[in-house]
C-alpha cells in the first residue's frame, strides 16, 4: 500500500478523532453541538426549498417553450465560423442553469461522441471549468436574503463563458 493511499484512508477518521478530543479538551459537548448543527441544517434546507422549486419551474419552462432551441439554432451558425461545434453548444447554455441538466448532456455527449473524442473532451473540460451561476444566485443569494444580484450575475456569466471558449480553445489546440 502506498503513503498516498495510506494517507488518504485515515485522513477522515484522524479529522474526526483530533475534533472530538480538541472538543473534549476544551469541555464542548460534541453531541449537543452536532445536533444543534444538524437543527441549524435542516432549517435552512428548508429555507431553500421555494427557491429550488422556483428555478426548477423556471428551467421547466424555458425549455418546454422552444426557447432554448431557437437560440441554438441562431447561434450555431455563427459560432461553427469561429471553430466551435455546434453540438456543445447546449451543454454550454444549460451548465450555468441547471448542473444535472448539463451533467445529463455532458453523459449523452460522451455516451453519443466517446469519451476520447473532442467532443467528449470539450464536454468534459466545460463540465469542469464553468459553474451553475444561475444555481448559486438563485439558491445561496436567495438563502440569505440578497435580493440585487446585478453585478454577480454579469461577473458569474462572463466567467462562464470564458471557462465555455478557454475549454474549447484549449481542447482544440492541446488534444486535436
Amino acid at each position: 500500500m502506498s503513503l498516498v493511499s495510506s494517507v488518504s484512508q485515515w485522513a477522515v477518521p484522524m479529522m474526526v478523532l483530533f475534533v472530538v478530543s480538541y472538543s473534549y479538551y476544551k469541555k464542548v459537548d460534541v453531541f449537543d453541538t452536532f445536533v444543534e448543527g444538524a437543527k441549524e441544517g435542516f432549517e435552512t434546507a428548508v429555507k431553500l426549498i421555494p427557491f429550488l422549486v422556483a428555478m426548477l419551474v423556471a428551467i421547466g419552462v424555458f425549455k418546454e417553450s422552444g426557447a432554448f432551441e431557437i437560440i441554438i439554432g441562431i447561434l450555431e451558425p455563427v459560432l461553427s465560423l469561429a471553430g466551435i461545434p455546434g453540438e456543445i453548444l447546449p451543454l454550454a447554455f444549460m451548465r450555468p442553469i441547471s448542473g444535472s441538466g448539463a451533467l445529463a448532456m455532458t453523459t449523452e455527449t460522451l455516451q453519443t461522441y466517446g469519451p476520447d473524442s473532442m467532443l467528449g473532451y470539450m464536454a468534459s473540460t466545460i463540465q469542469g471549468s464553468t459553474d451553475t451561476t444561475f444555481y448559486i444566485l438563485t439558491v445561496y443569494f436567495g438563502s440569505v436574503g440578497i435580493r440585487r444580484v446585478r453585478y454577480s450575475m454579469s461577473v458569474g456569466l462572463i466567467a462562464d463563458i470564458a471557462g465555455f471558449l478557454a475549454a474549447v480553445f484549449i481542447c482544440s489546440i492541446f488534444l486535436s
